[in-house]
């Protein structure tokens, strides 16, 4: 069973940046894939990025894909997404996932485990 619990959201201008971190209790193995997702309010949850723990391999969605990055900490258990040039359209819910394999998808059916949520807004 994994854990996951994020932080760093806020309130930000259009074109600041912001780190949020994903904190994961219990063991993450080699094997395992976590992601960022976010929604907004009305609209469906979204895939951001995702990491493969082991040998760090990435992807993004295309609408962040220059501006945010993923990165993942072993010793602390921790998995980030540093986001600059934020725009308006960036604001929603950020949240962390986990799967227990390494996987290429990128939909929220892929993932086993998630965090609360950490509000991201960003005001224009």
């Amino acid at each position: 069973q994994v854990q996951l619990v994020e932080s760093g959201g806020g309130l930000v201008q259009a074109g600041g940046s912001l780190r949020l971190s994903c904190a994961a209790s219990g063991r993450i193995l080699s094997s395992y894939t976590m992601g960022w997702f976010r929604q907004a309010p009305g609209k469906e949850r979204e895939f951001v990025a995702r990491i493969w723990w082991s040998g760090g391999s990435t992807d993004y969605a295309a609408s962040v894909k220059g501006r945010f990055t993923i990165a993942r900490d072993s010793a602390k258990n921790t998995v980030f997404l540093q986001m600059n040039s934020l725009k308006p359209e960036d604001t929603a819910i950020y949240y962390c996932a986990a799967r227990s394999s390494v996987i290429s998808g990128t939909t929220p059916k892929d993932f086993d485990y998630w965090g609360q949520g950490t509000q991201v807004t960003v005001s224009s």
